[in-house]
C-alpha cells in the first residue's frame, strides 16, 4: 500500500492542501471534492489509484479543509476554475480529473475551454442539469450547521438525519477531520463565506446555461457516474447530458445517492479505474 504524503499546491493567490500518493512518474489522476467536503471524502480511491500505478492527488478546494480561505470572501465558479488552472500548470502531464459535484463543474468548465489541460474527465453525480429540489436539500443541510455543534456527536447526529439511508458509525471521532473547533464549538471544515456562492440567486439562475455551454464544449473523453438514487442528477438529467456530450460514457450505480464514492466505494472505484486505465492505455498507444 502506497504511503500518502501531504503536498501544498498554489491556487490563484492562495495555498491549497493536497494528499498525494503513488509513483512520481505515474500518470496523474486528480480528485476534486464537492462543495462542503474535503479531500478526505475520496477515502480508498487515492490508495487504490496509487496501487494501480497512478500519481494520485486529492485536493482541498479553496475555503475547504486545510486550504486557505479567500481573503476577499470570494467564492464563485470563476475563481474555483482559476485555482484549477493554476494546479494543472504545476503538474507534469494533463491528469485524468475525477470531480464530484462542484469539483466536476470546475473540471467541465476548464476542460471545455482548454481541452489540452485535462486528459479525461470523470463527473461524479453532476451534469449540466441539476435538480434544484435535491440541491436545496444540500444547501439546507449546510446552513443547518452554520452555528456550529456542541460536540462531534451532535455533528454526527446531523449527518445521520440528513443521510438516514446510511448506517451511523459506532465511533463518531473520525468525523473530526471534517470539523474545526472554534470558541468551544465544532464547525464544518469550510469557510462560512462559501455559502454566499450556493445561495447567490444570480449564480443559480445563470448556472444551468453556463453548464450546458460547458457540456456542449467537451471534446475530451468523459465519463458520467450517477448515483442511482441521486436527487441531484436524475436519470432524465443524465440522458440530457449524454445528448449534449454524445461521446461520453455513462455508469449509473444502483442504490447510491449523491455521495457515490462514500456509499458504493467498490462499484465507484471499478467504474473510475476501468475508464482511467483505458485513457492511459490509449495515450501510450498513441505515443503520448
Amino acid at each position: 500500500m502506497s504511503a500518502i504524503e501531504r503536498l501544498t499546491l498554489r491556487g490563484m493567490n492562495i495555498d491549497l492542501a493536497a494528499d498525494v500518493a503513488g509513483p512520481v512518474d505515474g500518470p496523474p489522476i486528480l480528485f476534486l471534492h464537492g462543495g462542503g467536503q474535503t479531500r478526505q471524502s475520496w477515502g480508498k480511491a487515492v490508495i487504490q489509484a496509487s496501487d494501480r500505478g497512478f500519481r494520485a492527488i486529492a485536493l482541498d478546494l479553496r475555503g475547504h479543509g486545510d486550504s486557505g480561505w479567500s481573503p476577499d470572501g470570494r467564492y464563485d465558479l470563476a475563481v474555483f476554475a482559476d485555482d484549477l488552472r493554476c494546479v494543472l500548470a504545476q503538474l507534469e502531464r494533463p491528469p485524468v480529473l475525477v470531480g464530484a459535484s462542484l469539483g466536476g463543474i470546475m473540471g467541465m468548465v476548464v476542460a471545455a475551454a482548454d481541452p489540452a489541460a485535462i486528459r479525461a474527465l470523470v463527473l461524479v453525480d453532476i451534469s449540466a442539469t441539476i435538480d434544484m429540489d435535491g440541491a436545496n436539500e444540500v444547501i439546507a443541510f449546510m446552513n443547518a450547521g452554520s452555528e456550529g455543534f456542541g460536540s462531534i456527536e451532535a455533528a454526527a447526529d446531523a449527518v445521520s438525519a440528513y443521510l438516514p439511508h446510511r448506517d451511523k458509525p459506532r465511533d463518531s471521532r473520525g468525523l473530526a477531520k471534517n470539523l474545526r473547533r472554534r470558541d468551544g464549538r465544532w464547525y464544518w471544515h469550510w469557510d462560512p463565506a462559501f455559502m454566499s456562492m450556493v445561495m447567490d440567486p444570480k449564480q443559480q439562475a445563470d448556472g444551468p446555461t453556463m453548464l450546458e455551454t460547458a457540456a456542449r464544449g467537451l471534446t475530451i473523453p468523459t465519463l458520467l457516474i450517477r448515483g442511482g438514487r441521486s436527487r441531484i442528477v436524475t436519470e432524465e438529467g443524465a440522458r440530457a447530458f449524454l445528448a449534449m456530450v454524445p461521446h461520453a460514457d455513462y455508469v449509473p450505480i444502483d442504490g447510491a445517492h449523491h455521495m457515490v464514492a462514500g456509499e458504493a466505494n467498490d462499484a465507484f472505484n471499478d467504474a473510475v479505474f476501468a475508464f482511467a486505465d483505458r485513457q492511459v492505455e490509449g495515450s501510450a498507444q498513441a505515443g503520448g
